[in-house]
């Protein structure tokens, strides 16, 4: 299979194309990616001489480019990363959101389009279905409900990758996912950043009372889940990851306290995000059933294994800090 990968130089998506490789190494995987500040090719330093690996610096916005590259590589699916994706930065400056989630998605579909239909999964987040209270579960029934301009964004353009499968034809799979952590993740999201802080001895600067919670992926898990889906997922569907790892960020700054022997003089309470979702949780029985996939790396393991990574990669995460 030639697969086209959007965003590869991510954290997921170097993820996935490292995965990919490790299981499928007579796959050919194309990296289209623009290397904005969370893109970085020393996710893939590694891989960066296989043979069946192409690094191509571009815009998904780049129709040309991206019709291109399906035609030069006979691309038979289109798995898409690509994404401004932190909270904060689309809400002090939404625009790159519109223009990168939005626009991006709809030149990548019309491109797929164009090209004789090739297959395309879009990789979404939970986040498009707003926030939960102290009950319940997000499903793929969920109705649409987002509340920053990123997932306002993401959702938008889950709304367009459907609208082409009604209305063209277009074979696609969606997947929402809860909040991933692993290997290679900027240091600008929380467990990251906690993480490298620690390391450095500084404070972990924590959101309002620190009740926010959230449900935890293993970024190894979520893609084996994409693998299942692009090989056996039913065309026109949507599935839901999570992680089985419901965490309150006071929690988890709480674990990392342990870990490292600090004491609470390490956390930072530091004014709330404007409009924070209280709660997120993935009810992922539809995928477990269908495709009989569910996560393997609980959250302690998870924790473990990152926070051993962040410390033998010094040299990866000091310089974007």
């Amino acid at each position: 299979m030639n697969i086209l990968v959007t965003g590869g130089a991510g954290f997921i998506g170097s993820n996935f194309i490292h995965y990919i490789l490790d299981k499928y190494p007579n796959y050919k995987l194309i990296n289209l990616d623009l290397l904005t500040y969370a893109g970085n090719l020393d996710n893939l330093k590694s891989i960066e001489n296989n043979p069946n690996y192409v690094f191509i610096k571009g815009d998904i916005n780049d129709y040309k480019l991206v019709s291109e590259l399906i035609k030069k590589y006979q691309i038979d699916l289109i798995v898409h990363f690509a994404a401004e994706s932190h909270v904060d930065r689309s809400i002090s400056g939404p625009d790159i959101f519109l223009q990168t989630n939005i626009l991006g998605t709809a030149n990548l579909l019309k491109a797929a389009l164009d090209n004789n239909k090739v297959r395309f999964h879009q990789v979404s987040t939970d986040e498009v279905f707003g926030s939960l209270g102290k009950e319940g579960y997000f499903s793929e029934g969920t109705v649409y409900n987002p509340s920053s301009p990123y997932a306002a964004s993401k959702a938008s353009a889950d709304h367009l990758v459907r609208a082409y499968h009604h209305t063209y034809g277009l074979p696609i799979t969606i997947s929402n996912c809860s909040n991933n952590y692993g290997p290679y993740q900027f240091p600008e999201k929380i467990l990251p950043l906690f993480i490298t802080n620690l390391l450095e001895k500084k404070k972990m600067p924590l959101y309002g009372d620190g009740q926010n919670i959230r449900d935890w992926l293993y970024v190894e898990d979520h893609c084996r889940a994409l693998d299942l889906i692009i090989h056996r997922g039913k065309l026109g569907e949507t599935y839901c990851l999570g992680g089985e790892g419901e965490m309150t960020n006071k929690q988890i700054a709480g674990l990392l306290l342990e870990k490292f022997k600090f004491g609470q003089e390490m956390i930072e309470y530091v004014t709330d995000r404007p409009g924070h979702d209280y709660r997120y949780a993935i009810d992922f029985s539809k995928i477990k059933k269908a495709l009989g996939w569910q996560p393997t790396v609980n959250f302690s393991t998870g924790l473990d294994l990152t926070i051993e990574w962040y410390q033998n990669h010094q040299d990866w995460w000091r310089k974007l800090k």
